[in-house]
């Protein structure tokens, strides 16, 4: 998919071998717009007219062929302020297939670079399709809670069959030029230098039939017979509904896909176009949408990227500590190309670091997804020492030690004693004051928050931290670094748990209050996985140790003593030795290939729990249907997301959907976590916590912020005005 913000346009220039060659201009990457198509219907119906011209080559300008149909023209759709075409399936019928594919001259896709979604949906309708070896190829539309619109479910199983294509659409795979070409996606990879003569040539060829007339939409000989095209159908079905038992998107694409396979092509493309448009406007997608465009938001911050600043060159980066989040830290540096010196306190501690770190990439290398080659090139970035000698050519150091105050500010008094002047000084720690830990240096602009989340060579989000005092050229470096590893950086301000881990701090608070009082542990899970979390507050518990879960806890109630719930269940558990996934028993137990299985024990635990607490068992808790479980666990995580907006800790409540999405897990195809709120709008949530508070105590009271909203029935999202913005 693209997003553009040029004028697109289309070029037509014929040449004197009679070929008519069309190239898509919509920079940064040609994405289709509806003036983009209709210009090109218009180039291409000239070429069919003109009398020299013999067959057509389609290309992309700056080495992309077409990224995607423009997702704003999407979002517009959406929102109603964009026109619509006439009726569905006007651009995949009557253009695409009557009057491109079912051309009396032949047509050749020229590709390269991006050719997704719609692109790609273009050149399938095309004759013959020439290809570099790197371009990228697939149709990720379901990635937007939509389908391909312009034929791709019908042409897709008919070049590549239906196992291939099942499985690029319902996963939503790119794959690159020389793989498309191994399944019959394209007919010839070419370098770059070549890519446009050989597609002209390759046409020509075509029009004077030294080559085949092939019409997609009418190939047959990939098509597996009716009996295992119904299995692999079945199959599909299977695996979507227990992959996301809450989206309708992937089944309707197997439908539609279904369609074609009985009743014709002709018949599937008239199910899609009727399907797509279904899809259009529903929640899923434009909750969906608003996260694609919210993801791409966050590389705009106020007062740094808008300041004409130029990221600096970081070439070498230091580690310090080498425990589960400094190795993964140093492995997912590696694997971005970057030098790496990891630094531990002795021999035995270093080794197991950098054991950890050659386990994650041997993991790789196990799963086929990284060559022994690679391997060895990716190791050999890594340099492990014992002290500060080597650090001072290092252009960032980033801290992930223990969470000890004391021992934070004695490390980065040593840096700014061996590093160079323009090092970058990063802390991995999100629930201590970057201010007090930076209280012994003197080059405060130099300090920064750079929070990975575990794995984190895995996980997609760096959560970057600034104080008052941070230089904004830093954010831009430590931002672009966060590029180059394939994350998604999201600028927040200081403070306890900074924005990520603040918001959801009443999550596991809130689980915990319910057990207490009655609700079936493992039913809240159940309840929270149903909603869409890939996994429950208790088995999330588990997974992270149960000893991080009181570190972190401990923060907040100390930060936040007014309003978070103190349970001493996770404490009485830790005593016991049973520390989560670690030790094969925490809230659930666990067999030695870590499949989590209830605890009939754990009952006696959350008796004492409880007795500790001084609270009774509710009868309504023990009948908690699953909506007010969820609201329950979610409403004061809304309430804290509020907060950290009225504060200032981040900007745009976008910012907190991509953070809830992309760090803690929550469902993309809910919008993130203030989108899904104002969908059930600010005056139910504040009644909802308010009913609870006068129950349950201060946990759920709303929050100002809420409170102000709800009165006046505006969104949680809406701008807030900020007296003294932090940058």
């Amino acid at each position: 998919m693209g997003s553009s913000t040029a004028y697109g346009r289309i070029e037509m220039e014929v040449g004197a071998d009679g070929i008519a060659l069309i190239t898509i201009i919509n920079p940064p990457v040609n994405s289709l717009s509806f003036d983009v198509l209709r210009s090109l219907k218009d180039s291409y119906e000239e070429a069919l007219r003109r009398d020299d011209v013999k067959a057509i080559v389609i290309t992309g300008a700056k080495g992309n062929f077409a990224g995607g149909f423009d997702v704003s023209a999407i979002g517009g759709c959406q929102g109603g302020t964009m026109e619509k075409e006439q009726r569905p399936g006007y651009l995949a019928v009557d253009v695409i297939t009557d009057i491109f594919e079912a051309a009396r001259k032949p047509s050749v896709a020229a590709i390269d670079g991006l050719t997704i979604g719609g692109g790609l949906e273009i050149a399938m309708a095309c004759h013959a399709r020439i290809s570099t070896p790197t371009a990228q190829l697939g149709l990720p539309e379901l990635t937007l809670g939509i389908i391909p619109g312009l034929g791709g479910t019908q042409r897709l199983p008919r070049l590549v069959g239906l196992s291939k294509a099942l499985e690029m659409m319902l996963m939503s795979e790119i794959v690159k030029g020389d793989e498309a070409f191994t399944f019959g996606l394209v007919d010839a990879i070419v370098s770059p230098d070549e890519l446009v003569t050989t597609a002209r040539r390759w046409a020509l060829d075509i029009f004077e039939s030294r080559r085949p007339w092939v019409t997609t939409l009418h190939k047959t000989d990939k098509i597996e017979p009716l009996g295992e095209a119904r299995d692999l159908l079945k199959f599909a079905r299977a695996q979507a509904q227990k992959q996301a038992s809450n989206l309708k998107h992937p089944l309707i694409c197997i439908d539609v896909i279904e369609e074609g396979i009985i009743g014709g092509p002709r018949a599937g493309l008239w199910k899609e176009a009727e399907a797509f448009q279904e899809l259009l406007y529903s929640d899923t997608s434009k909750s969906l949408v608003h996260i694609f465009f919210a993801q791409n938001g966050t590389s705009k911050v106020p007062g740094v990227t808008d300041v004409g600043l130029v990221p600096r060159p970081v070439n070498k980066i230091a580690v310090v500590g080498g425990g589960l989040i400094g190795s993964g830290i140093a492995t997912a540096l590696i694997l971005s190309n970057y030098q790496v010196i990891l630094k531990e306190v002795d021999e035995k501690f270093l080794q197991v670091a950098i054991g950890r770190v050659r386990a994650d990439l041997q993991s790789s290398l196990k799963k086929g997804k990284m060559s022994h080659e690679k391997f060895e090139k990716t190791i050999s970035l890594l340099n492990g020492v014992l002290d500060y000698e080597s650090f001072e050519d290092v252009d960032m150091v980033i801290e992930a030690v223990t969470e000890d105050v004391s021992f934070k500010q004695q490390i980065f008094a040593d840096l700014e004693k061996h590093c160079p002047p323009h090092c970058i000084f990063a802390s991995s720690d999100c629930t201590i004051d970057l201010n007090l830990i930076a209280d012994r240096t003197k080059s405060k602009d130099r300090i920064v928050g750079s929070h990975f989340f575990s794995p984190a060579h895995a996980m997609p989000i760096l959560e970057i931290a600034h104080t008052k005092q941070t230089s904004p050229q830093v954010i831009v470096d430590l931002m672009h670094v966060g590029k180059n590893m394939r994350k998604t950086p999201v600028v927040v301000g200081n403070g306890t748990g900074f924005a990520i881990n603040r918001m959801f701090f009443p999550y596991t608070q809130a689980a915990l209050l319910l057990v207490e009082r009655g609700t079936d542990l493992y039913q809240i899970d159940g309840a929270i996985t149903n909603f869409g979390m890939p996994m429950g507050p208790f088995r999330l518990a588990d997974l992270v140790g149960l000893g991080v879960a009181i570190e972190t806890g401990t923060q907040f109630v100390q930060n936040f003593p007014e309003r978070t719930y103190k349970s001493m269940l996770i404490s009485l558990l830790q005593e016991d030795k049973r520390a989560g996934e670690t030790t094969r028993k925490g809230f659930y137990v666990y067999d030695e290939e870590q499949n989590a299985s209830p605890d009939s024990e754990l009952e006696k635990y959350i008796e004492k729990s409880r007795s500790i607490s001084g609270v009774t068992i509710d009868p309504k808790l023990m009948t908690l249907p699953e909506k007010d479980i969820v609201e329950m666990i979610f409403f004061p995580v809304v309430n804290e997301a509020c907060r950290v907006l009225a504060e200032g800790i981040v900007i745009n409540a976008a910012d907190l959907d991509v953070a809830a999405v992309m760090g803690m897990g929550f469902p993309p195809y809910r919008g993130g976590i203030m989108y899904w709120a104002d969908s059930l709008g600010s005056k139910y949530i504040c009644s909802r916590l308010e009913e609870w508070s006068k129950i349950y105590g201060e946990f759920f009271k709303p929050c100002a912020y809420l409170a102000e909203r709800a009165a006046k029935g505006t969104p949680l999202s809406s701008p807030v005005q900020h007296a003294a913005p932090q940058l």
